[in-house]
């Protein structure tokens, strides 16, 4: 009896050890899980943060024109509904670009591009550090016609150094204009292009992300406002200094109302009347962005890019 009792103590035993390894397993299971679940939830941040702002000013601009003009609550929201693309088809071109200071000297002037693989990209190299100040004139050929604008290598030199290597390397070959904002989707009127791996089918979630795998900083932020025919590179939300291959142009002096923070390259001097044609086809909404307005927002009828010329 007593020998039958020590056995039952020593397997009861083992049955306890058991029960605390199998705890154990429970927990670390359960504590690899939280840790998983947390790793993808800052991917997801860092991913919504990044749709929200580098997608230019949908978010970040929609942001701010919230904020500055929504505050009034529906009838000012209903405001800014009732501005249509075709009330900005008649508004004057500016007639400066935003170089205002003496021209530089092409020895002096030298531009800084760092490697950033941290979102999707397109990498064909970085741009030489000594732009050609001689650049005027970059045209983007689309599906639908030209789009003609006139660029100040004095005022932003390495964003038209950056424009004119992409374009050289056929970066924006076949690519397609992702985005599409209206007053009616946010309050404001432009055209997004430049992310290498957008899809503009309003499924894809990860466009307006992308980039040509390299950043570079800020010039001419705040020269002239981003009214329509201004044209501007789009860097993630309160960023600096993460300008790439996306940009954007404006088709509304609404745009104007814009926080000082986007690097102008130029003005729109032909092809306006063309996209504002286009955004009266409409956007495709993407329901499974974050963004709020849609994500995507691509135009109906697509825009693609067949080719970019900087001379």
């Amino acid at each position: 009896m007593r020998g039958q009792r020590r056995e039952d103590i020593a397997v009861s035993g083992d049955d306890r050890q058991n029960e605390e390894d199998r705890q154990k397993e429970l927990a670390r299971e359960h504590k690899e899980r939280q840790a998983k679940r947390a790793a993808e939830q800052s991917v997801k941040a860092r991913r919504n943060t990044f749709i929200g702002a580098a997608v230019a000013v949908v978010v970040v601009a929609g942001g701010i024109f919230a904020a500055t003009n929504l505050v009034g609550g529906d009838e000012t929201k209903k405001a800014a509904a009732a501005s249509t693309p075709s009330a900005s088809a008649t508004a004057p071109l500016p007639t400066e670009l935003p170089s205002t200071t003496p021209p530089q000297k092409p020895g002096k002037v030298s531009c800084e591009y760092k490697r950033d693989e941290s979102v999707p990209h397109k990498y064909v190299g970085m741009p030489g550090k000594k732009p050609n100040l001689k650049l005027s004139t970059m045209t983007i050929t689309t599906n639908h016609g030209d789009i003609v604008i006139e660029v100040d290598a004095n005022a932003t030199p390495c964003s038209v150094n950056s424009m004119a290597f992409l374009a050289k390397k056929r970066f924006y070959e076949k690519t397609k204009c992702h985005r599409l904002v209206t007053p009616e989707t946010a309050g404001l009127f432009l055209l997004q292009c430049g992310d290498p791996q957008a899809k503009a089918d309003g499924k894809n979630p990860t466009d307006g992300q992308g980039n040509a795998g390299y950043v570079f900083h800020d010039e001419a932020v705040g020269a002239v406002p981003y009214g329509r025919g201004v044209v501007f590179l789009t860097q993630p939300q309160d960023a600096a200094g993460q300008n790439s291959s996306q940009f954007a142009i404006s088709l509304s002096d609404e745009n104007a109302q814009l926080e000082p923070q986007f690097s102008v390259l130029g003005v729109v001097r032909s092809g306006l009347e063309m996209i504002e044609k286009i955004a009266k086809d409409g956007v495709i909404t993407n329901p499974d962005d974050i963004t709020g307005d849609g994500g995507s927002t691509a135009p109906k009828n697509p825009i693609i890019i067949e080719k970019v010329t900087v001379k």
